[in-house]
This record gives C-alpha cells, structure tokens and sequence, in this order.
C-alpha cells in the first residue's frame, strides 16, 4: 500500500517508477544519505535510458562494435590513434572522418562502431546511406517539411553518410545534401564511407563549384582514413574455396 502511494508520488512528480522499485534496496546510515543513493540511482537509470533511447533513434541498420575490430589495414592519420577512435575524440574537436577504400574493407563497420560509442557517451548520433539521405531531403521538400528536417539533423552531434558516391544525385538532391555538410560546418562532426576519391566527386554531383565547396567545407577539419586491404567478403570467399 504504502509503495503504491510512492508510486502516485513519483507519477506526479514524473520520477521514474525505477525508484519504487530501489526504495527497499537501499541500506543507509542516515535519511540523508538513504536519499542522495535513491537519486543517484534514479539519475543513473535516466542516464541509460537516455543512451539507449539515442542508440534506437540513430539510424543504424545493423549494430556494430569495436570488439575484435583490426586496424592492422586501415591507414590513419598523424594524430589520430585507434583509441582516440574510441574516445570519439574527434567530435571533442568538431572534426570529420573520410573513410575512403575499397568495397568491404570495414568502413561501414567502423562508421557504425563510432557512431555506438558515441551514443554510449551521451552524443545524438544520425546514421543515413547518403541515397536515402538524400530521398529524405527531396521528399520533405515536396511535402513542405524541409524546414522540420533539416532542423532535427541539426540537433545531431554526429551526422554518419554511409555509400557517399555510390549512386549519382540529380541537381536537387545534390543540393539539399550541399545544404546539409554546409550546415553542419564547424558545427557538428561528419562521418563519410566512400569509395570514391575526391577527383570523381563532381560525376556525382554534376556541378563541379558545388563539389569543390563540399569538398572544401568537408576536408577544413577532417582526417582522412585509408581502407587498403581486400574486401573481407571475397577473402571469405577464397576461404571457403581453398578449404
């Protein structure tokens, strides 16, 4: 009885039930401390719903870890460590990532594993293939909702375009992708997976002022990744025959 009048109270006051539930768990010396353990635990409990909630609202199409990832392949940057990979230390700095290699190589793999931690580390994270980035944008213009989507992104710490350059954009799509990396300038981090070197931006594009602006806006604080090794699915292949 007494438990469900707490319950109403906490209702009321829109605590979680969590703390009903920790009330009789809790041993204490004192009714001040019995209260700051029953908040702290209250706090840790919106803390991981929070990041749960941002991990489910990213966009990720399949979740992917750090655990047994190898690096032994990828070329990084001076100054940009594995660890500091981890860390998200780069959205410390508001600085882009360029995953540039070939198909298979890991870079959709690393792009989702960052863009995990960084939901585990509080930050808004956004995950899109650049295609259906790009049909969003077209699509939310057509229906007069540009405007509340392109607020909703810029709410992202970190916006992830997984397949940048796999499928050309006509003119309108291009530009709404411009007008997205432009807002996102010197604001929030970018994450790029690609297999296309910057020379060949514009066959995507079209326009090849639009690109170079891109291309300027993304690479003024960024680090460049190189992905040099095999695809790892036609080396599973080779396996599999060679077995």
């Amino acid at each position: 009885m007494l438990k469900d009048e707490i319950a109403a109270c906490c209702k009321a006051l829109k605590l979680s039930r969590n703390l009903v539930e920790n009330c009789d768990k809790i041993e204490a010396e004192s009714h001040e401390e019995y209260l700051l353990k029953l908040l702290r635990l209250e706090l840790e409990h919106r803390d991981a719903n929070r990041k749960d909630r941002l991990l489910k609202n990213a966009g990720f199409y399949t979740i992917k870890t750090f655990a047994d990832y190898i690096f032994d392949e990828i070329k990084l940057p001076q100054g940009l460590t594995p660890q500091d990979l981890k860390d998200c230390k780069f959205l410390e700095e508001k600085k882009n990532l360029i995953l540039y290699g070939n198909v298979g190589t890991g870079k959709t793999h690393l792009a989702t594993a960052i863009g995990v931690e960084a939901c585990k580390k509080g930050y808004n994270v956004k995950f899109f293939r650049t295609a259906a980035l790009v049909n969003r944008l077209v699509e939310a213009r057509k229906g007069g909702e540009l405007s509340g989507l392109m607020k909703q992104l810029s709410k992202a710490d970190l916006l992830i375009c997984d397949e940048w350059g796999y499928v050309p954009l006509d003119r309108e799509g291009a530009q709404l992708l411009f007008q997205v990396i432009s807002d996102c300038y010197e604001r929030r981090s970018v994450v790029i997976t690609t297999n296309l070197e910057f020379s060949r931006w514009a066959s995507i594009f079209y326009d090849e002022q639009m690109t170079a602006a891109m291309i300027d806006r993304l690479i003024h604080h960024s680090y460049l990744l190189i992905f040099d090794g095999q695809s790892y699915r036609v080396r599973q292949s080779l396996m599999r025959q060679l077995s």
